[in-house]
């Protein structure tokens, strides 16, 4: 099978998104096929929309992989005859994210021509396909295939899960980009209240919003937050499992979330996770048991929750016990690229 993919930029991005495009191919590739990265240059989206007058669909190929971040590129080129199936990679669609409602129909317009245009869909949750569906119907053939979460293997015991539960400041980790839709704004306002001993490691790119992350590194410094969190920029595997293997809590509060890879591999080394009621990640996270849903930017019921779990560390024993056994009971990459791949083989022999 000869595939081409989609995508802005490198395919070595650091984020969740990348991640999962990274080792889809990886995967197609150690089955025999072809993968050929196609890359469109990154610039801002109106920039992207000028890209349907110049951009043509390559050849040579027998289907054809798109990842959806890029779809403002890509709609008249979808529209004209092609002689390969294309199926659209969909994180989530950023009409989806929190923002002005006259911002979001806007999105919402050109997205919907692009779904419209494609033959097929890889989802990462049943939460984005349902989005999806409510805009374009679900008469298009697709496939669910949750995120890749095993890169790091056997993390961690539960005798080490127990044994760190005991320590007496409450390590908390944010991990993701530093971005406003993440919500590391929420975190640090709901630390700044606390009398509870806790620290704070952020793992993630300072660059994707530099405006953004100044302004979190300022407000650590203007409420005297400095001994308390610590900004770690970006992280390679080994340096980031050593803070997950001593991180008591893994809380990044986004606006919303396609799926939420990075709950499922914090839970890997028994970290309850924090997210947002908003997308996906109730897919991830049971409420009381795994972790906690709180409505996004909601500082103050995330403040609480803090301060329960540093009180009670019982209750961080059984809930950090749990999210290890969700982590378990996730399908392995392997499964979940094999359905991948025996779908695009269904698309291309239709």
């Amino acid at each position: 099978m000869k595939v081409g993919f989609v995508i802005y930029g490198s395919l070595d991005t650091l984020s969740g998104g990348y991640l999962y495009d990274r080792k889809l191919v990886e995967y197609l590739r150690s089955q025999g096929d072809t993968v050929e990265i196609i890359s469109l240059p990154w610039r801002n989206y109106f920039s992207h929309l000028t890209d349907n007058f110049t951009f043509k669909l390559p050849k040579g190929f027998d289907i054809l992989i798109q990842d959806e971040l890029n779809h403002p590129s890509l709609i008249s080129a979808n529209r004209k005859e092609h002689p390969y199936p294309i199926v659209s990679l969909v994180h989530h669609l950023r009409c989806s994210e929190l923002r002005p409602k006259w911002q979001n129909n806007f999105y919402r317009i050109i997205e919907k021509k692009y779904l419209q245009s494609v033959d097929g869909f890889i989802f990462n949750s049943r939460t984005t396909k349902g989005v999806v569906n409510s805009l374009i119907g679900n008469s298009k053939p697709d496939v669910i295939a949750y995120p890749p979460t095993d890169r790091f293997g056997e993390a961690i015991s539960e005798n080490e899960i127990i044994e760190r539960s005991k320590a007496k400041e409450l390590r908390i980790l944010f991990l993701g980009n530093v971005m406003e839709r993440k919500g590391l704004h929420v975190l640090l306002s709901a630390v700044s209240s606390q009398r509870s001993a806790v620290r704070v490691d952020i793992v993630g790119s300072l660059n994707v919003e530099p405006n953004y992350a100044k302004k979190m590194q300022d407000f650590v410094t203007v409420n005297g937050l400095s001994s308390a969190v610590k900004f770690h920029d970006s992280l390679n595997n080994e340096p980031l499992k050593q803070i997950l293997k001593q991180s008591h809590i893994l809380v990044v509060p986004s606006s919303y979330e396609g799926f939420g890879i990075v709950y499922l591999e914090g839970m890997g080394f028994g970290l309850p996770a924090i997210g947002t009621t908003a997308g996906a990640a109730s897919e991830v996270i049971e409420h009381g048991k795994t972790g906690y849903l709180i409505e996004p930017n909601d500082s103050q019921t995330l403040a609480s929750i803090i301060s329960k779990l540093a009180k009670d560390r019982d209750l961080l024993t059984q809930l950090s016990l749990n999210a290890k056994n969700r982590y378990l009971a996730q399908p392995k990459w392997e499964e979940t690229a094999s359905e991948i791949r025996k779908f695009l083989l269904q698309m291309i022999n239709t």
